[in-house]
């Protein structure tokens, strides 16, 4: 299997503010290009795109390819099962809602101390065992995003897991919440092998500061700057596949082209990483990744990442002399849709989902002192 995967999270819309418009014809064009060059590895939620993306890839890849020549991963999400029924309510919504007859890689999804409890109660990961028996998984596992403490306690429970989802990018190689490294570790321990998410870092490695593009471009001139952090994460020995969300037909060439015939970084260029890490994080705000799962369930309606992502840019501007930005006009526009961050009631439920576990409630206060103003 070639190391690059397509993770379904940010597909082409046809409308930017309403996800769930997925731009089917460009999807197609996209699955097409994909499987043309070798790539085979699909990646799926029943969250993803505003609840669309299994249905999506139904359209775009199952009704259209031999079921034996793609590999298709969806997952058990602790928000939509209460029971022991919901398990296989769930289960066969998603053989529906997709079309895949069965599932290649089927994830328990994002695995933290917060909601681990709630799979062990219904007993996800003897009942996923249970699936691969009958024939309806090939390959089961689960996504993670917590300390290497818990991950080792997993594995040494359910040693018939085969394989686990970690985000890892050189951003957070080191990080003390997120601990790229040290959950890598206790993969490689435990002999599972990895697939990477959020190796771009919800696109913040895509668009680096000037002085950490200038160090990344007199080293590859001709590479794209998010192919520094891919290649990183598919250069880790034992990751299986590293899933990049892409949402449009460039990027995908962009990452084809590099990935087609993938060289591992050299250690001269892991430490070129290392160095704009440390640039990024001198000057980052707010590390969201732009999953989106905070927003869900936001009785605001509050388009949280979006908010930060303007944030992280202004906070990347000498704001002391500029004053004011496009940004500024680029939020208001933004409220026509969507709560302000002012709007925030402080329920929490944005933070009890969130995989970085970030204060969310404090950062949306920083945004509306930022863009409310006035």
């Amino acid at each position: 299997m070639k190391k690059l995967g397509f993770g379904l999270m940010r597909l082409p819309t046809l409308n930017p503010n309403t996800p769930a418009e997925v731009d089917i014809e460009q999807l197609k064009k996209m699955v097409d290009l994909f499987m043309e060059n070798g790539f085979t590895y699909f990646d799926t939620a029943i969250m993803y795109n505003g609840f669309a993306s299994q249905r999506a890839i139904k359209e775009a890849l199952v009704d259209r390819y031999p079921r034996d020549s793609f590999t298709l991963a969806t997952k058990l999400h602790n928000a939509f099962f209460h029971s022991f029924e919901d398990r296989d309510k769930v289960f066969n919504d998603q053989l529906e809602q997709t079309g895949a007859g069965y599932f290649d890689y089927y994830l328990i999804h994002g695995i933290e101390a917060g909601n681990y409890p709630h799979y062990e109660k219904y007993d996800c990961f003897n009942w996923l065992l249970g699936k691969k028996a009958q024939g309806l998984v090939k390959h089961a596992g689960f996504s993670f995003h917590d300390t290497p403490e818990l991950l080792d306690e997993i594995l040494t429970k359910y040693p018939e897991m085969e394989f686990v989802q970690l985000q890892i990018n050189y951003l957070d190689w080191e990080s003390e919440w997120v601990h790229s490294r040290e959950v890598y570790e206790v993969a490689v321990k435990h002999g599972k092998p990895v697939i990477v998410m959020e190796p771009v870092k919800g696109g913040t490695l895509a668009k680096v500061p000037p002085e950490a593009e200038k160090l990344l471009k007199e080293r590859e001139p001709g590479l794209s700057i998010p192919s520094w952090a891919i290649r990183f994460a598919a250069s880790l020995e034992n990751v299986m596949v590293v899933l990049s969300g892409m949402s449009s037909i460039d990027q995908m060439q962009d990452n084809i082209s590099y990935m087609k015939d993938f060289r591992p970084l050299t250690p001269e260029d892991v430490e070129a990483t290392r160095k704009v890490a440390g640039i990024i994080n001198n000057q980052i705000a707010v590390p969201c990744t732009g999953c989106s799962y905070c927003t869900e369930g936001c009785p605001m309606k509050i388009a949280i990442p979006k908010y930060f992502s303007l944030y992280n840019e202004n906070m990347r501007e000498d704001m002391a002399h500029k004053g004011w930005t496009v940004n500024f006009s680029n939020y208001a526009n933004l409220t026509e849709h969507f709560g302000r961050a002012a709007d925030c009631i402080g329920c929490g439920q944005c933070e009890s989902v969130c995989p970085q576990h970030l204060p969310i409630i404090r950062y949306l206060r920083d945004v509306s002192a930022h863009f409310d103003r006035g």
